[in-house]
């Protein structure tokens, strides 16, 4: 008995494996993919980096006002602030904030909303009506306004920031997770986990949300993107991060006076976020040609 239930074990795992190789084999087919993994892998290294990259409490927040305004050169590569402080570690430390915002509102997001629109897809009925009507109401208003007016009415920190983008697109993902669960609740495994009298919620989180996990990355990567732009518009707007924090957004917000004589303040921040949004969509669209069954070959 035992060694019939190492067997299924053994076959489930090097399915899985399997399933993986094919995915991964796809993926490096599509050199804008690979593109954007590069660069998005090098942002990520750089953000954990960051402390090692550049002094936080000299260059980044400690003033120096004999050296403001001095641009790009061999001493500062992308030049210095109103304040004397290095751009180019302030990028680099803003990175740090930026990416993992929109890593923890997309992690918080996709757990309420997969819960959300695998309990509406699953059961149906009034439960569906209920849920799905709750977040249509919710779609309705652009992610961007939703943020703007929770933290509007919240306050400005980072908790009320996360806050306003998880609540933004947990609609989003409930109604993925939802589309996806009622193409395979039919089918024959979770018929056969129910005839066997496994429960509902079992069901759900052990059968039902880990075969809807592909549509899940594949929004997940594409909707970061998207919290990025609205984290750094929301602190350009002077609603998000408060400076002297090294946010990509509030940089642009300090640059905006002197963008005639010191183009470079803007330039560089603009184009980090320019790289950190093009490397996600890429990569989105990437795993979504990968991951789509009907591509398998």
């Amino acid at each position: 008995m035992q060694r019939g239930e190492d067997t299924v074990k053994t076959k489930q795992t090097y399915k899985k494996r399997s399933q993986f190789s094919a995915v991964w084999r796809r993926l490096k087919k599509n050199k804008l993919a690979m593109l954007g993994l590069v660069i998005l892998t090098a942002m990520i290294l750089i953000a954990v980096c960051a402390d090692l990259l550049a002094d936080y409490d000299t260059a980044v927040i400690g003033q120096n006002m004999a050296e403001r305004l001095q641009g790009p050169s061999g001493s500062h590569w992308f030049g210095t602030d109103q304040f004397g402080r290095d751009v180019l570690a302030r990028i680099i430390h803003g990175s740090r904030l930026s990416l993992s915002l929109s890593i923890i509102a997309m992690t918080v997001a996709v757990a309420i909303g997969s819960c959300i629109g695998a309990v509406a897809g699953y059961y149906g009925g009034r439960v569906d009506d209920v849920l799905m009507r709750l977040m249509d109401i919710l779609l309705a208003i652009p992610p961007m306004l939703m943020s703007i007016s929770i933290v509007a009415a919240l306050g400005q920190s980072m908790v009320n920031l996360l806050i306003a983008l998880a609540i933004a697109y947990v609609p989003v993902f409930a109604r993925v997770i939802r589309s996806t669960i009622l193409s395979i609740k039919g089918q024959e495994f979770v018929e056969a986990a129910r005839a066997c009298g496994t429960g509902n919620a079992r069901i759900i989180l052990r059968h039902i949300i880990p075969n809807a996990i592909g549509p899940i990355i594949v929004e997940a990567t594409l909707t970061m993107g998207a919290a990025i732009l609205i984290i750094s518009s929301l602190s350009f707007m002077g609603l998000g991060i408060q400076p002297p924090a090294p946010e990509w957004g509030t940089m642009l917000y300090e640059g905006r006076d002197v963008i005639r004589n010191d183009p470079y303040l803007v330039i560089f921040p603009g184009a980090a976020i320019a790289l950190a949004v093009m490397s996600l969509n890429l990569l989105g669209d990437g795993l979504r040609d990968a991951l789509d069954p009907r591509l398998k070959n």
